[in-house]
């Protein structure tokens, strides 16, 4: 494998690094400075000319994205041989589809820039984590490849050590939504699959009505993509504990939880522990003032190996 050259978009230069001494690669430079009206500088400092570059940059924000756009657009126009965007954490997910006539689905159009970017001597590759939706690869287009990588390996081996092992543990989800991919997880681990059936009461409101397997005595860890400010996670925690659930606790891949959404986790004292990655710079931030409440992995390993699988 050819080594590679790691830049990082400023919010992701923590897993960046991490990805690059999995790969055993460089650490790419950047100079950022800003201009008095707040334009943008960005110089890549690290010659690009004829290597294998991977650039790691989630959309978090609008900035993100942009400064992600930014700097691959540079790192083909300056020579790169080829060019692999790692997005841990490709946001949007409110609107990656339209439901009322006009709405614009945002999640489309970021991924129609990111096909923009010019394509390096070898097809450009874009390593997606855990998406909230599995069509979200197919919004890409022209010769971009989209390579959707599984965060299973973590959801298991950490529900596993929740529980202290299988034997009482129940696998859940906040609602049939993810029925399918959390039963499959269940399936591997050889445990039973949870999940609440909800009835709609108003456009914003949500009544449980039931739980869909025996969860007395039991350790339920609740599985979700993506926690944001936690209020389904909470309402189906909830749930699970008035069936008679021993414990709960509440595993997910990326963790954005703005503003008071996790001391407000923590105050309900329903969830023994939450545990997330590191796809998001925020979960990262909280994890620095949550003690052992909010645990954070970092999800390098699971994307360095896919990189090593397609190179």
């Amino acid at each position: 494998m050819r080594e590679k050259l790691v830049y990082s978009v400023e919010s992701y230069e923590a897993l960046g690094g991490r990805l690059s001494s999995l790969l055993g690669g460089e650490v790419g430079s950047v100079e950022r400075r800003r201009f008095p009206d707040g334009e943008r500088y960005l110089r890549l400092r690290s010659d690009v000319r004829g290597r294998d570059v991977v650039l790691v940059g989630g959309t978090p924000t609008e900035g993100d994205t942009l400064e992600l756009f930014d700097l691959a657009s540079g790192i083909v126009k300056y020579g790169a041989r080829s060019l692999s965007l790692v997005v841990p954490y490709f946001g949007y997910a409110t609107m990656e589809r339209a439901t009322d006539a006009g709405e614009i689905v945002t999640a489309k159009n970021r991924a129609r820039l990111l096909s923009s970017i010019p394509q390096a001597d070898a097809p450009n590759r874009i390593f997606l984590l855990d998406a909230h939706t599995e069509g979200l690869p197919y919004y890409f287009e022209g010769s971009i490849v989209p390579v959707h990588v599984y965060g299973k390996d973590f959801v298991l081996r950490v529900a596993k050590e929740m529980a202290n092992g299988t034997e009482n543990l129940v696998l859940a989800c906040t609602d049939a939504g993810r029925a399918k991919w959390v039963e499959s997880l269940a399936n591997d681990l050889g445990v039973p699959a949870s999940f609440v059936f909800k009835r709609r009461i108003d456009g914003a409101t949500t009544q449980i009505t039931a739980v869909s397997a025996q969860v007395h005595g039991k350790t339920v860890v609740i599985y979700d993509d993506m926690i944001r400010t936690g209020g389904s996670l909470m309402q189906a925690a909830r749930a699970y504990l008035d069936a008679g659930a021993a414990r709960v606790a509440a595993i997910a891949t990326h963790g954005i939880m703005p503003g008071d959404s996790l001391e407000r986790l923590a105050a309900s004292k329903i969830f023994e522990k939450i545990a997330v990655t590191d796809s998001h710079p925020r979960a990262v931030e909280l994890a620095q003032t949550a003690g052992g409440f909010l645990h954070v992995e970092s999800c390098a390993g699971l994307i360095a190996a896919r990189i090593r699988a397609h190179d």
